[in-house]
């Protein structure tokens, strides 16, 4: 018999891929922020690439890129590069939902954050009642190399693969082709403060500026494809 682990890892079946930048515009994408940030500008299409800059412009909340699209049991792929002179974090989240009521979005990210490469890949569940690492599981925000994964490779000058596979409550990521995460989430992605949200299991994607973070970044090269 095919393992669980197996299964997660192999493409699925006739399932085709859908690109989700066309490498010119943000269509299919829209921002979210609070409304004393609207009209500022951070997120942008330019050279073939989702470009988010708030190098020098540090009086920002959150800003997220969020796909007009939602998913359910989905593998992604993006290319990602960071910069020497960025001292910010991104991500990428999932299965997400954004409140506008409270400006907040609602459920897990798969980290990205150049200045410590080590933790992109980790899973960090901002959904409100929970707001920490839970891959690994940790009890908040603080993290240690030392917590992270064994083994990881980052292109420091240059762009670096990304991989997302989730199916059910099971959540797999790969940094340019080393596995970083790949675990069930069984009693957390699907509890009460997920199902609230409705959010942990179904959702969207987004990009992520964080709360005033001098950040430089580029994405490229994102594609999704549903699994059954």
């Amino acid at each position: 018999m095919m393992s669980a682990l197996a299964v997660l890892a192999m493409p699925a079946p006739g399932a085709s891929w859908q690109s989700l930048f066309d490498g010119k515009t943000l269509k299919g994408w829209h921002v979210e922020s609070k409304p004393a940030d609207q009209g500022k500008v951070f997120w942008r299409a330019a050279d073939g690439a989702i470009v988010c800059d708030s190098l020098g412009r540090k009086d920002h909340d959150y800003f997220w890129l969020v796909s007009d699209a939602e998913f359910g049991d989905f593998e992604f792929t993006a290319e990602v590069r960071g910069f020497s002179n960025s001292p910010g974090n991104s991500g990428v989240q999932f299965r997400s939902r954004y409140d506008r009521e409270k400006g907040w979005l609602d459920g897990p990210q798969m980290d990205v954050h150049p200045p410590a490469p080590w933790r992109t890949g980790l899973i960090y569940d901002e959904t409100r009642e929970v707001r920490r690492w839970i891959f690994p599981s940790l009890k908040d925000s603080r993290i240690e190399q030392n917590q992270g994964p064994a083994h990881w490779k980052w292109n420091a000058q240059g762009w670096n693969r990304l991989r997302l596979v989730c199916q059910g409550t099971r959540v797999r990521t790969e940094v340019n082709g080393v596995v970083i995460t790949d675990t069930s989430f069984a009693g957390l992605l699907d509890d009460e403060a997920h199902r609230l949200h409705s959010v942990g299991l179904r959702g969207h994607l987004a990009l992520q500026l964080h709360v005033k973070d001098e950040l430089k970044i580029e994405y490229r090269k994102l594609k999704v494809r549903v699994l059954p």
